[in-house]
């Protein structure tokens, strides 16, 4: 059935309630070099808020703190009707090591300075952006909670954090009666689906919705690339742009334009673009709340959200699913073979978990 930005879902295992697609920000401002000016920054905004978007996402060093600023002023007179989202333990400060990590000292000037740019006095949802593999995890949580306490964030979350650091995270939390963490970002899409492993079973076994970033793959699933990109990509051709970005990461592979390929077929049997079909896939995978989208022109946005209507039939969810498909590795693939499934379950017919 189709969405609409106001067909809000309940984060994690919280009471909140967000749209299925969140506004990202890290384009609102030009300070790394690419990225939506302000007026056309604004433009983006109004035109999510206005079709019932509520999820805004950005982080303390996102364009050098531009993001946060220009949010600040957009969303004066309608802030308690949004959900704000940011980020800390990015480096805020060159030569002071205590203006990055996840340890108390970062996290609580962090947030002070992001409810100024902000230009509120809480937030709605608060992420550790970077696990630093340093800081204990009671550090973490009980800054955390500490934060919620007082007012000053209402739930926390996690990004980019090891599946078992998180799961130990959560039942610390529960032990504790600290706040638990409602929500995980990860990157996922059709072109990295690493996350199948641990980290989406995990987050949908201890309560956190996933809030994939990244759902373009840096924009390799939306139509535009070629055969002609793997010779530019060896040659190091167009330097400096987004091609070669994609290409120095190693992104641009045979595999990658096959299933951009099968992306581009099933877009085409629907009359629709690459990037909405793309968008849909990850939008409809188990355990996903909201995928976060970002885009540096009004055109790129409202495509985006046009995979809001996408509906994919079965037949083409399986298609688009056997494209991507990844080994799960061990354990997974021995624990899922008819021998072991045999011996632990024996002739029991047991439904699967939703």
């Amino acid at each position: 059935m189709a969405l609409t930005l106001d067909s809000y879902r309940l984060l994690g295992r919280s009471g909140l309630r967000v749209s299925p697609l969140a506004l990202g920000t890290a384009t609102f401002g030009t300070e790394f070099g690419w990225g939506a000016e302000k007026a056309e920054a604004r433009r983006l905004f109004d035109a999510y808020v206005e079709r019932g978007g509520n999820f805004i996402d950005t982080a303390s060093t996102y364009t050098d703190g531009s993001s946060e600023r220009q949010l600040g002023e957009f969303t004066r007179g309608g802030r308690e009707g949004l959900v704000l989202a940011t980020k800390y333990t990015t480096l805020r400060r060159p030569g002071d090591p205590n203006s990055a990590g996840s340890h108390r000292k970062s996290m609580f000037a962090s947030v002070e300075s992001s409810l100024r740019r902000l230009g509120t006095d809480y937030l709605d949802l608060l992420y550790l952006h970077v696990w630093d593999f340093t800081t204990p995890v009671e550090e973490i949580l009980r800054a955390m909670d500490d934060l919620v306490r007082q007012g000053k964030v209402l739930y926390v979350a996690v990004s980019n954090v090891p599946a078992w650091e998180v799961s130990r995270m959560q039942a610390v939390a529960d032990l504790r009666g600290w706040s638990p963490l409602v929500a995980l970002q990860i990157e996922y899409n059709l072109l990295n689906r690493a996350a199948e492993r641990d980290l989406v079973p995990m987050a949908r076994e201890m309560g956190l919705g996933v809030l994939p970033y990244s759902p373009l793959a840096g924009g390799l699933l939306t139509g535009t690339y070629g055969r002609a990109d793997l010779t530019a990509a060896a040659a190091g051709a167009g330097e400096g742009t987004r091609r070669s970005f994609n290409a120095g990461l190693g992104m641009v592979t045979e595999r990658a334009l096959a299933v951009a390929e099968v992306v581009k077929e099933v877009a085409a049997e629907l009359g629709r673009t690459p990037a909405q079909v793309a968008l849909a896939w990850t939008l409809n995978r188990p355990g996903v709340t909201a995928p976060v989208v970002g885009a540096r022109t009004l055109t790129q946005l409202e495509d985006n959200l046009g995979a809001l209507e996408v509906e994919l039939s079965a037949a083409q969810s399986d298609r688009l699913d056997e494209a991507g498909r990844i080994e799960l590795g061990y354990p997974h693939d021995l624990l899922a073979g008819p021998h072991i499934r045999q011996v632990t379950r024996g002739d029991l017919k047991i439904a699967p978990r939703p």
